[in-house]
């Protein structure tokens, strides 16, 4: 017998949270939970949509074509993926299913994926948008040995400028798409001079073939591919013109197109990073059975919440750890979860 809840939870962060695209305050997703255990999470982004109730409506429908099933498997996973609901709905019913997989066989999730285990996880912290001054004093006063810092604001110089005194940690830049390829070209020039290597989404995805050229000559700057990423067709549309990819559930789908995309850049030898949304520890777990795929992981969701939903991914620090009791998936707070769902 299968039963599915949708439970839509308010999440508030613990700062304002500013990218070039816009503020929030909070943020609201959507959990999935299979016979009262088996979670998924749908968190979808504000600026690009869909809006949640298209996205409660594709995960009724996916949940309707699931109950259909004789018998929920390994099988079910292919077959959710190719369900034509949008690929934030897809991510949390696969997340979903392969947690019953995992907990109804007693296996690890990635056992069942014949992937390897997460181990040596290090995530970086984001600093978001703000003015010079804060920005800069935030990433000085962060404990993070890894920090990425959002750009694509009017004093995006000053902030460059002052990472040239910070030797003592990683820092790592996205500027979601804010900049022109004129703009570009220009900071990279000053991220290179300051030591950066890796940066994200320098401009709008119309312009990504002027990337080999805003790159230049600095040899040691990796630019990675974000928003235009969903699908392994996009990959290989794109791939030529970067030297990684960013890869987020929501926007592939879930973890059986992830993979797909990371290993098609493996063998074309591309960094790969696995990214996230706002979004607990439920949203977070596919990256993480896969994180031994991956090179870079930016996987603090958990962290810019007030507090996290579940337990099962243990944060300490930048280094991110998985229960041996994560079988199953990660376990529901469920006096956090009925809090959240008042606010």
């Amino acid at each position: 017998m299968i039963n599915v809840d949708t439970v839509k939870i308010t999440f508030p962060l613990k700062k304002k949270f500013t990218v070039s695209k816009g503020t929030a305050e909070k943020k609201t997703n959507l959990l999935t939970i299979l016979n009262n255990r088996y979670t998924g999470e749908a968190s979808g982004s504000v600026h690009y949509g869909p809006n949640l109730d298209q996205i409660n409506e594709d995960i009724k429908k996916g949940i309707g074509l699931i109950k259909a099933h004789k018998k929920v498997d390994i099988n079910t996973l292919d077959e959710i993926g190719g369900y034509q609901i949008n690929p934030i709905a897809r991510s949390a019913l696969i997340s979903m299913v392969l947690n019953y997989i995992s907990g109804e066989t007693k296996r690890y999730p990635w056992e069942i994926l014949s992937i390897g285990g997460p181990v040596g996880v290090k995530s970086s912290i984001t600093i978001s948008l703000d003015d010079a001054t804060r920005m800069i004093k935030d990433i000085y006063d962060s404990e993070f040995p890894i920090v990425k810092i959002k750009l694509g604001g009017e004093e995006d110089i000053k902030i460059i400028e002052s990472l040239k005194e910070i030797n003592d940690r990683d820092i790592r830049v996205d500027a979601n798409g804010a900049w022109s390829s004129e703009q570009a070209e220009e900071m990279i020039f000053h991220l290179a001079n300051a030591g950066i290597s890796i940066i994200e989404q320098p401009t709008d995805i119309e312009f990504i073939k002027d990337w080999p050229h805003l790159k230049g000559n600095n040899e040691n700057v990796e630019l990675f591919l974000d928003e235009g990423l969903n699908t392994l067709e996009d990959y290989n549309s794109y791939a030529e013109f970067v030297q990684g990819v960013n890869i987020k559930m929501e926007k592939s789908g879930g973890i059986l197109n992830a993979i797909e995309i990371a290993r098609a850049a493996r063998n074309d030898n591309k960094k790969i990073m696995l990214g996230c949304m706002v979004e607990s520890s439920v949203g977070i777990a596919q990256s993480l059975y896969m994180s031994s795929m991956a090179d870079y992981w930016d996987l603090d969701g958990p962290l810019l919440i007030e507090d996290d939903i579940a337990t099962g991914i243990n944060y300490c620090m930048d280094t991110i750890e998985v229960d041996r009791e994560i079988i199953g998936g990660p376990k529901l707070k469920r006096d956090v979860v009925d809090k959240y769902i008042k606010e």
